[in-house]
């Protein structure tokens, strides 16, 4: 097939995309700050009532699956900590700015979103096992869930095309990265970056979104996350749960694994834990996703 370049197309698409409520950049501004208390948070996120819902929404449902109900904003913020809430008031508005694209014919958005929160589950119980301090667990769930988002404009703008990539990468045995640069001249990482630079993300997540399949060229303090973030990937795809394109994984190299302490036999261990989660973790994306 003759290669050919979209990233003007996609650059254009991303120009495009609404910007993310100014209230996010100013949580993720005080978040970053050395010191803040959460009567601070609550001024800002407060004055947004969409943030607010989906806020209480969330640490009431059964994805932290917290009694008795919290009504109270500064109590939810306390409870979920400042690197939480960082992670998701930047979630739930990156999931509800994002195209939802359902009916293209393209990637299946619901089989691409299984997958994501595959990773996000996977990643998080990784870091868990790995005795990471649990303050930082939301950096690993937020990193897989959206490590693919550059496969949302793709698939927007190019849907035929991408169609294309898939039957092409499974006929031909290539990982759908490689497929993508064979057929489209751009890949997911290519257009995430593009994402990652007009919403001004941040480390962790710019570099995962970046560099999850070119992990050799990675030199950034995020290491261990992106490690996780791989093993996950390459979890859902052996465990068939949901699809984003990839039917020809590359298992992680060994000094992978070793740099997380983990084996291959991990996995088992991992299936039905992972499979409940997922259950849960839809939730925090329904929510997310709705104004």
């Amino acid at each position: 097939m003759i290669q050919k370049n979209y990233s003007d197309k996609i650059e254009s698409y991303i120009r495009e995309m609404p910007s993310l409520p100014v209230s996010t950049g100013k949580v993720l501004d005080l978040c970053n700050k050395a010191t803040v208390n959460p009567s601070e948070l609550n001024q800002v996120i407060s004055l947004d009532p969409v943030l607010t819902g989906r806020l209480l929404q969330l640490i009431n449902s059964a994805y932290y699956g917290i009694n008795p109900h919290v009504t109270s904003l500064v109590r939810a913020i306390t409870m979920l900590g400042l690197n939480t809430v960082k992670n998701l008031t930047l979630t739930t508005a990156i999931l509800a700015t994002l195209p939802k694209n359902k009916d293209i014919s393209g990637l299946n958005m619901e089989e691409f979103w299984r997958h994501c929160l595959c990773v996000g589950v996977t990643s998080k119980f990784l870091a868990s096992m790995q005795g990471v301090d649990p303050k930082y667990h939301q950096d690993y769930f937020t990193a897989g869930l959206l490590h693919d988002i550059g496969k949302i404009p793709l698939n927007a703008v190019l849907s035929a095309g991408y169609m294309d990539t898939i039957t092409i990468a499974d006929r031909d045995k290539k990982t759908f990265f490689t497929a993508e640069n064979d057929c489209l001249g751009i890949n997911h990482c290519a257009a995430g970056e593009m994402i990652a630079k007009a919403w001004n993300f941040d480390s962790p997540l710019a570099d995962i979104i970046t560099w999850h399949h070119n992990m050799d060229g990675y030199y950034g303090e995020y290491l261990h996350i992106l490690y996780n973030v791989a093993i996950a990937d390459y979890f859902s795809i052996v465990y068939d749960v949901g699809f984003a394109g990839n039917k020809n994984p590359v298992m992680p190299a060994n000094e992978i694994w070793e740099a997380v302490g983990l084996n291959k036999n991990s996995f088992e261990t991992l299936k039905e834990k992972v499979n409940k989660e997922i259950a849960k973790a839809s939730i925090f994306l329904n929510i997310s996703q709705n104004s």
